[in-house]
């Protein structure tokens, strides 16, 4: 019930009018129904050890790839594609889960999947998540028309090179909309790096604490 399918998710290309295919990796059984969107360095296969987990709490997971992903020299995965490409590929992913049955989504985005599903939440006219979680992200470009629930987790010495991370996700979640909370970790480690860590365990808790409140 829990294992992993694959899936071709039809994305249409605002800028050609052409269907192209995104990939994902879909777990579980369930009309609740939750998208995982991964970060700039990493791929659907980076959430192999959360999704089923995530589908044993009562979701039907889905993690995809972004249509401009590919590989560095040395076999590392890379995120190459536009925010507007990522937002679309969001939306997609978001249909074909309606499509296959789901009667609600949320999603968890990780750095620039973050930004991707925020964006493609507040370009949608009625909204596309019941619950939204941005882990390492500022959550896209609006924060201020984000709808639904939403949790924002960074861990505190999170840097980049323009500095730490924690100053622009307080600021977006400053303002962002109720319902909405923070919450900080302990350590540097960026997005999905923070399953790696110590702060590992906590994540996961707060992610289901979260995504199972009534």
């Amino acid at each position: 019930m829990f294992g992993q399918q694959h899936v071709s998710i039809p994305v249409v290309d605002t800028s050609s009018g052409k269907v192209t295919q995104i990939q994902g990796d879909l777990y579980g059984g369930s009309r609740r129904a939750l998208l995982l969107a991964h970060g700039g360095r990493f791929n659907k296969d980076s959430w192999r050890k959360q999704a089923p987990i995530l589908a044993r709490a009562g979701f039907l997971v889905l993690a995809i790839n972004f249509r401009g992903d590919t590989f560095n020299a040395d076999g590392s995965p890379n995120a190459l594609g536009s925010d507007d490409d990522n937002a679309i590929d969001v939306q997609a992913a978001v249909v074909y889960l309606h499509g296959i049955g789901a009667t609600s989504v949320s999603a968890i985005g990780a750095s620039l999947g973050g930004d991707a599903v925020g964006d493609a939440e507040t370009r949608s006219p009625s909204g596309l998540f019941d619950r939204m979680i941005f882990l390492g992200s500022e959550g896209g470009d609006a924060p201020e028309k984000l709808r639904g629930h939403k949790l924002f987790i960074v861990a505190r010495d999170d840097a980049s090179g323009s500095g730490l991370r924690l100053s622009g996700i307080s600021k977006h979640y400053e303002e962002a909309p109720q319902p909405k909370q923070l919450i900080v970790l302990r350590g540097s480690a960026h997005a999905q790096f923070l399953f790696e860590t110590e702060e590992g365990p906590q994540l996961i808790r707060e992610i289901l604490k979260f995504l199972q409140a009534k």
